[in-house]
């Protein structure tokens, strides 16, 4: 049988009540969340795609929470200077980063040195939006995937691909391409997707993965052709489009993306009211209409879904840079 002394049970009874104070201290905080502006860092300049989204998400998130959010510009250094901020910020909730897929599941496996840590540095709230990439080519380009595959082949080093710069996405992608299909094509990287468009319309590039963003309206002017979708299923833009999968790569997937991340050790009610509160957002009809017209899908799903989705993609692209031995220099 168990037995107390006074003194004892005194200690028990105030251990738990502070227990209980600290508890409901920090309930009665988080409920308080937000007090004061909250900042969503951007690692990239003003008026791509991400900033876009960022500003989208960050306007409805001002009205849901009635607290400013302001977007700051922190671009540099592949997008490392803006996420280094972030990850070494107060996890307070006031400071977060609208991530992509560069910085969050390619930089880790091109930069030894990196100063943070893509996984144990952020606390995952929610993917935000995908952005398709189109495989395309000149206009005047006859047949479909498996054609250029067979070409190709029958023609191994004649080839080439564009892509918008060295181990971008679109460069990432046509690599894995490469492996999967087993052809021979030489890299030819630009800087920046409009140039990559300008020539693959030209015929200088006999292929190009970029984003619907950008070469999809050349698509629809007739200057393009696209051969498939990187995605895993039909593109609601694209409907007609086939995957590349359905054109015999099975598996194949290939997307930017952008996410909405705290930093490590962020209180979970926090990131569970931000999460319920950015889901929201992106089931909303103009915000859907807004990210259509950036070329982007809206996200969703919880933070544990972004959570094992990073860490796949930091796998996929990983194996792609060491099997095609990229390096920056």
């Amino acid at each position: 049988m168990w037995q107390f002394t006074l003194g004892g049970l005194l200690m028990l009874l105030r251990t738990a009540f502070l227990i209980a104070f600290a508890v409901a201290f920090a309930t009665v905080v988080h409920a308080e969340y937000p007090e004061k502006p909250i900042k969503i860092v951007v690692p990239y300049p003003p008026g791509g795609a991400t900033d876009a989204v960022a500003r989208i998400i960050g306007h409805k998130l001002q009205e849901q929470l009635k607290q400013p959010v302001i977007v700051e510009n922190r671009a540099g250094a592949s997008a490392i200077i803006g996420s280094e901020v972030v990850a070494k910020s107060a996890p307070d909730g006031y400071t977060l980063l609208m991530t992509a897929s560069g910085p969050h599941s390619v930089n880790i496996s091109l930069f030894p040195k990196l100063p943070y840590h893509p996984i144990t540095d952020f606390s995952p709230v929610i993917l935000t939006s995908i952005l398709p990439m189109l495989m395309v080519t000149p206009a005047s380009a006859q047949g479909d995937v498996k054609d250029f595959i067979k070409w190709a082949r029958e023609n191994p080093g004649k080839g080439n691909y564009c892509s918008v710069g060295l181990a971008t996405p679109s460069h990432l992608a046509a690599e894995m391409f490469k492996a999967m299909a087993n052809v021979d094509l030489v890299h030819v990287p630009y800087k920046g997707s409009g140039p990559a468009v300008i020539d693959t319309i030209a015929g200088v590039c006999n292929v190009l993965f970029d984003n619907a963003m950008s070469s999809g309206p050349h698509v629809k002017a007739g200057k393009l052709k696209v051969l498939a979708a990187a995605s895993k299923d039909r593109l609601k833009s694209w409907p007609n489009v086939p995957t590349l999968a359905e054109s015999g790569l099975i598996n194949y997937e290939a997307y930017t993306w952008t996410a909405l991340l705290a930093p490590a050790g962020t209180p979970k009610p926090i990131v569970a009211r931000l999460q319920t509160e950015v889901a929201k957002i992106l089931q909303m009809q103009d915000v859907k209409a807004k990210l259509e017209a950036q070329g982007a899908e809206p996200g969703g799903g919880t933070s544990e879904d972004l959570a094992a989705f990073t860490e796949a993609e930091i796998r996929k692209w990983g194996k792609v840079i060491r099997e095609g031995n990229i390096k920056v220099e």
